[in-house]
């Protein structure tokens, strides 16, 4: 079992994080590892490297050809990749895989397959703290806005899988301390610095709570107010657009008392989503209990009463912020 790692050359957020990551020491050192259809890598004890030279959105299934190729199994795809937001805010983000919302004819704007979403990688929530830590260390906070960003975008994976991503425009997908502070939370996360790495799931862990958050924008501020306490772990986070629903037309000369919403009529993708995010977090987090944590001020009464609702059919517990520690 082999953690893999994937940057790509055609990114100056993604290939600068690997070098720097390469030029870091390590226990055990890096090697040169197999040539995997024409991309380099690099092997560290159960680390390995990717250098793709392409687009990674569009490089389905990644641990299926690792494997083909090298025989080891791959138990987690960790890739390094550029950010961007409309507000060209320098930002250090970390983020779960898949587009669980769209429709089998929709066509995914950043690869991936429509209605599918990867188990999120369980590191998400204590590389966050960690990525917190050493970017203040290294004086990149306030520049830097860390964060969690919601599910989004491909590639297909079946394994647990994460985005760390350096934003938002190309002066600071440049930027080396940027790239030194996500070298370095590899490095320790991945336990390369001799150490027993963050964030890696194991059976010690069965029956903790496993936060799934649900609504809110892109950046997800409240599902954040809880990832970010110590030993809180985190799974998808579907934003609003992630959630489609569409209220049902209320009959004409219904009581405005009425809650009038038939929640079975609430029209969307959104049952569907919701359904994913929460089997792939499962698939992720062994004998964890999955929790749902709903960004309530996001959403309309009508909205919030039929997730309520869709989610105690599934038996799917709500949890409020101390819920999750």
């Amino acid at each position: 079992m082999v953690s893999l790692l994937v940057a790509t050359t055609a990114d100056p957020a993604s290939i600068g994080p690997a070098t720097a990551l390469l030029a870091l020491p390590s226990t055990p050192a890096w090697s040169e590892g197999p040539n995997l259809q024409g991309n380099k890598s690099y092997v560290a004890g159960r680390v390995r490297l990717l250098q793709l030279t392409d687009r990674m959105v569009t490089e389905d299934h990644l641990e299926k050809r690792w494997e083909a190729a090298t025989g080891e199994r791959v138990d987690e795809i960790i890739f390094l990749s550029r950010h961007t937001a409309v507000s060209n805010r320098p930002a250090l983000t970390v983020h779960p895989i898949g587009i669980p919302h769209l429709l089998p004819h929709e066509q995914p704007p950043a690869g991936g397959r429509p209605g599918w979403a990867a188990p999120p990688c369980p590191r998400i929530g204590p590389w966050l703290r960690l990525l917190q830590r050493v970017a203040k260390s290294r004086n990149l906070v306030p520049e830097f806005e860390v964060t969690l960003e919601a599910t989004h975008h491909g590639p297909e994976t079946n394994v647990p899988a994460m985005f760390v991503e350096i934003g938002s425009t190309e002066e600071y997908w440049r930027r080396e301390d940027a790239a030194q502070a996500v070298a370095e939370v590899v490095r320790e996360g991945l336990g390369l610095d001799g150490g027993a790495g963050v964030g890696q799931w194991t059976s010690e862990h069965a029956g903790a709570k496993v936060l799934v958050g649900l609504g809110g924008g892109h950046y997800a501020p409240r599902h954040m107010d809880v990832v970010q306490k110590e030993g809180v772990w985190v799974g998808h986070l579907l934003s609003g657009y992630s959630m489609p629903m569409v209220e049902p037309t209320k009959e004409a000369g219904a009581p405005k008392s009425k809650s009038a919403v038939d929640h079975n009529d609430v029209g969307g993708s959104w049952k569907e989503a919701i359904s994913e995010a929460v089997q792939t977090t499962r698939a992720a987090f062994p004998d964890g209990e999955v929790m749902a944590h709903l960004d309530s001020k996001s959403l309309k009464s009508w909205q919030r009463n039929a997730i309520t609702w869709f989610l105690a059919q599934e038996r799917i517990p709500i949890g409020k912020p101390n819920d999750y520690l």
